[in-house]
């Protein structure tokens, strides 16, 4: 008896815990992105030191954010894209990373006709309206 409100409050726990991951599941579609203008820079996205900034990770969206963005894209002349995450690299300061500090995802963007894949690289730490990176195009809905 002197172990059933343990047990009684191991279980609690480990429902909130399943809750808490089918809500962030719901949730996933929660961000908005919506891609309108074309980024002016050729680095746009291209460079670490000039990354696709989402956001999300506050509200634990970061992953699904970037693949917001990603979905819109289409290759120059609207082909369909794939992406890949290749890695997470290039630590960088931010209030909302772990002890100060974020990293940024690298995926490998590829479409029918490309000569070789496309490296972009994108944050979902900080948050500045996404741009379409020179070289490609918004998908149609």
């Amino acid at each position: 008896m002197k172990f059933l409100p343990l047990l009684l409050l191991s279980f609690s726990l480990f429902l909130g815990a399943c809750a808490s991951v089918k809500n962030a599941k719901d949730l996933e579609g929660s961000g908005t992105i919506d891609l309108r203008k074309t980024a002016d820079s050729d680095t746009y996205g291209y460079s670490e030191k000039n990354p696709i900034k989402v956001g999300g990770v506050e509200d634990n969206l970061g992953p699904a954010m970037e693949r917001k963005f990603l979905n819109q894209l289409a290759g120059p002349n609207g082909e369909e894209i794939s992406f890949t995450r290749t890695e997470s690299c290039c630590s960088f300061d931010t209030p909302r990373g772990f002890m100060g500090a974020g990293l940024l995802d690298k995926y490998e963007i590829t479409y029918d006709g490309q000569t070789s894949p496309v490296t972009l690289y994108i944050n979902m730490y900080d948050y500045e309206e996404p741009m379409i990176p020179v070289g490609f195009t918004r998908r149609k809905e």
